[in-house]
């Protein structure tokens, strides 16, 4: 998982409760989940703008080679 193993996730983790303290530990799970949903929704929805424009272009050729 990008390099990090346990022993490093066990480190990062205990400097986030020296810093911010066990009471935080709960609003930063929140916000870190809704930002990676967010940034979940928004890949989905580039990747299936992506698809739509590639459907769109490709009826176009097929199209105009009927035409032409």
């Amino acid at each position: 998982m990008f390099g990090i193993g346990m022993p490093e996730l066990i480190v990062i983790l205990v400097i986030v409760l020296i810093i911010f303290g066990p009471g935080k530990l709960p609003e930063i799970g929140a916000g870190l989940g809704k930002g990676i949903r967010n940034f979940k929704k928004a890949s989905k929805e580039i990747q299936d703008e992506v698809e739509t424009t590639a459907k769109l272009n490709e009826s176009e050729i097929k199209n105009e080679a009927k035409k032409g």
